[in-house]
C-alpha cells in the first residue's frame, strides 16, 4: 500500500525537469494508468468520450483514504518519494507529483476511491488550483476512478490544433500496448464511446502479450530469454539486475520498419537509441534485406543506475553503463537465436517418429540403421555443439532429412552451410596471395576502389586491365576467381563482401551427400550463432514437429471407432 501523499519540499522540486506533462489525450491515459499501476492494480479499466474529451480510468488498487484525496492535486505532491536523494533511487512510475494537478487546470477532475481494507469510499472534486470543492461518501469497491473532463476545454486553440481523433486513439492504444508490454501480470479493458474496443488478458509473461497486439504473430513465432545478469555496480549491496528479451524468430516473423524494436526500464518504456541500434545490428544478417526484428527488451536494473529527470513525459532518460548493457543484449540476442534443446519445445524421445522413417525403408533409398561415423568439426565461434540432430536422408540432393526428439526436419544444404561459412569469414577474413594473379578487364573506378575497400590488392596491368595480387582463402581453390572478384566489386561493405563469398562456396543444391556429409554439415550448423536464418534472411529449416504428425496420420484415433465398430 502506498504511503500518504505528501507536499514535496523547494529543493526537491527545483531538481525536477520543468514541461508540460499533459499534451494529449495518450498523456492523460498514461499519466493515471502509472498511478494505478504504483497503486498495485492488477485489473485496469479504461474508458474514453471522445466527443466529449473525457477518460476515465478505473483499477482495483489500494485505493487512498481521504485525507490523502484532499491533497492528491495540489502542485508537488506525490506518496513515492520525500527528498532529494528519493530522486537517484526511483522504484514507482510516477514520482513528480505534477499530473493531476496539471489535470486541474486543463479539465474537470473527480476521483472517487476506497481503500482495500476499508468499508467507506470517497468522492472528491477539485477546482483549477487543485483544491478541494466538494467532497462526499461514494458507494465503491476497493481502488480508484479517476475521471478527467471536457479536456483542454479552457485552451480551444490548442485542442484544435491537436491530430484527428482516430490519430490520437492510436496514440493511445499505442500507450496501453507499451505499458501492458512491461506489465504482463495486469488485465487491460478499455471502451470508446460506450463500445468495448480492445483488451489485453494478463500472462505469466510479455511473450504471451505480444500476439494480442501483433495478430499476425503466434506465441510460436517468439522466443523469450530472461536472464540474470551481473550488475556493474561492485557494491556488495548493489541490487540484482535482470534482462528480459522476447525476440520474434527471424525465420518466422519481422517488420518493413523498425516500429516495433521497443526498450524498457524498470518498467516503463522508453527511448534509447543506442540499445535499439544495438538490437538491430545484432539481428542483421538474420533477416531479409530491409526488414526488422519484431524485439521487446526489458531491463531490470538497479534505481540508482537510472535518471529519469532527462524528459518531462519520462520518455528518455540517461541510463549509467550503457556500453555494458549493450554488450550484454548482442549476447543474450546470440543465446535467443541459437537452436539447443532449450529452445525447441519439450518433449520425451518418442519412438513413433522412428518407427514411421522405418516404415518406408521397403521403398526408400535409404537405411535407417545406417552406421554414421562421428566427425570433428572445427569451429571458429564459441557454440557448443548440441548433436540433437540425426541426418537420415536426403530429398532431391537439396534438403537433409533430420532427426530430432520432438519430430523431423528439413534443411537445406545450401543456405545452412552458407551460414556455416559466412559465420567462419566473420570470424576470420583471411587474404591470401594469389598466384598467378587473376586479370580483370574494364574495371570502373568504383569497381576498383571497392576492391580496394575490402582488402583486395589491384595493380594496372596494360589497357583497361588490371591484375589481383589476393583473394579471400575461401575462393582460392575455385575454378571461378574472376567471377568471384567481378562480384565482390559491384559494391557493398565487407560484411556484403563476406556474404557473397559464403554464398558462392557453399555446397549448391543439387549436390548429392553421403549421409556421413550430411552430419557433418548438421553438426557444423547446429554450432552457429545464427542458425535459423541464412546471412539473406531466407529460413533454413522446415520442422514437422511429431504433435502435427500425429495429427496427420490420425494417431490419436481409436482404431475400433474408426472402422465404425
Amino acid at each position: 500500500m502506498l504511503s500518504s501523499i505528501y507536499t514535496l519540499p523547494e529543493e526537491v522540486i527545483n531538481l525536477i525537469a520543468a514541461g508540460e506533462v499533459i499534451d494529449s489525450i495518450a498523456a492523460v491515459v498514461r499519466e493515471l494508468v502509472e498511478n494505478s499501476l504504483d497503486a498495485g492494480a492488477t485489473r485496469i479499466v479504461v474508458a474514453l468520450w471522445t466527443q466529449q474529451w473525457r477518460v476515465r480510468v478505473a483499477d482495483n488498487g489500494c485505493g487512498m483514504k481521504l485525507t490523502d484525496l484532499r491533497q492528491a492535486a495540489t502542485a508537488h505532491s506525490t506518496s513515492k518519494i520525500r527528498s532529494c536523494d528519493d530522486l537517484w533511487k526511483i522504484t514507482s512510475l510516477g514520482f513528480r507529483g505534477e499530473a493531476l494537478h496539471s489535470l486541474t487546470q486543463l479539465a474537470n477532475l473527480e476521483i472517487m476511491s476506497r481503500p482495500a481494507l476499508t468499508s467507506e469510499g470517497w468522492y472528491v472534486r477539485y477546482d483549477a488550483g487543485g483544491k478541494v470543492l466538494e467532497a462526499a461518501t461514494a458507494a465503491i469497491a476497493p481502488g480508484t476512478v479517476v475521471t478527467v473532463s471536457d479536456l483542454f476545454g479552457n485552451l480551444p486553440n490548442y485542442r484544435e490544433g491537436l491530430p484527428a481523433i482516430a490519430q490520437q486513439m492510436k496514440a493511445v492504444q499505442s500507450t496501453i500496448q507499451q505499458i501492458a508490454l512491461c506489465h504482463p501480470h495486469v488485465t487491460w479493458q478499455v471502451w470508446q464511446d460506450d463500445r468495448e474496443w480492445f483488451n489485453i488478458s494478463a500472462g505469466k509473461t510479455s511473450q504471451q502479450l505480444l500476439p494480442q497486439m501483433l495478430r499476425q504473430v503466434r506465441v510460436g513465432d517468439l522466443q523469450e530469454l530472461t536472464v540474470e545478469v551481473p550488475n556493474p555496480d561492485t557494491s556488495p549491496t548493489a541490487t540484482r539486475a535482470f534482462l528480459n528479451l522476447v525476440l520474434g524468430l527471424p525465420d518466422r516473423c519481422h517488420r518493413h520498419r523498425p516500429d516495433w524494436v521497443r526498450v524498457a526500464v524498470n518498467g516503463r518504456r522508453v527511448k534509447l537509441p543506442e540499445l535499439e541500434q544495438t538490437i538491430i545490428t545484432a539481428t542483421a544478417r538474420t533477416l531479409p534485406r530491409d526488414r526488422y526484428p519484431i524485439c521487446f527488451l526489458h531491463l531490470q536494473v538497479a534505481p540508482n543506475h537510472v535518471n529519469w529527470n532527462r524528459h518531462p513525459a519520462k520518455a528518455e532518460i540517461y541510463l549509467h553503463h550503457l556500453e555494458y548493457w549493450q554488450e550484454k543484449v548482442t549476447q543474450a540476442i546470440e543465446q535467443a537465436l541459437r537452436i539447443h534443446p532449450e529452445t525447441i519445445p519439450e518433449s520425451l524421445h518418442n519412438s513413433r517418429v522412428s518407427k514411421l522413417i522405418k516404415a518406408a525403408e521397403a521403398t526408400s533409398g535409404y537405411h535407417y540403421n545406417r552406421q554414421i561415423q562421428n566427425t570433428k568439426v572445427e569451429s571458429h565461434n564459441s557454440c557448443p555443439p548440441t548433436y540433437i540432430l540425426k541426418a537420415v536422408a536426403q530429398v532431391n540432393n537439396t534438403y537433409i532429412v533430420a532427426e530430432h526428439p520432438g519430430g523431423l526436419w528439413l534443411v537445406e544444404q545450401h543456405i545452412a552451410h552458407e551460414r556455416v561459412l559466412y559465420e567462419q569469414l566473420v570470424d576470420n577474413w583471411q587474404l591470401v596471395a594469389l598466384e598467378p594473379s587473376v586479370i580483370l578487364n574494364a574495371l570502373s573506378p568504383a569497381q576498383r576502389s571497392q576492391l580496394e575497400r575490402i582488402g583486395i590488392e589491384i595493380e594496372p596491368f596494360g589497357e583497361q586491365m588490371w591484375a589481383i595480387r589476393n583473394i579471400p582463402a575461401m575462393l582460392q581453390a575455385r575454378d571461378d576467381c574472376a567471377d568471384a572478384l567481378l562480384e565482390l566489386s559491384l559494391g557493398g561493405d565487407l560484411q556484403t563482401a563476406q556474404v557473397a563469398v559464403a554464398c558462392r562456396s557453399a555446397i549448391r543444391n543439387g549436390t548429392e551427400l553421403t549421409l556421413e556429409e550430411m552430419q557433418t554439415l548438421l553438426n557444423q550448423w547446429q554450432r552457429t550463432r545464427n542458425p535459423r536464418t541464412c546471412p539473406h534472411g531466407r529460413p533454413i529449416y522446415l520442422s514437422l514437429e511429431e504433435s502435427a504428425l500425429s495429427r496427420f496420420f490420425r494417431r490419436h484415433w481409436v482404431i475400433g471407432k474408426s472402422h465404425g465398430i
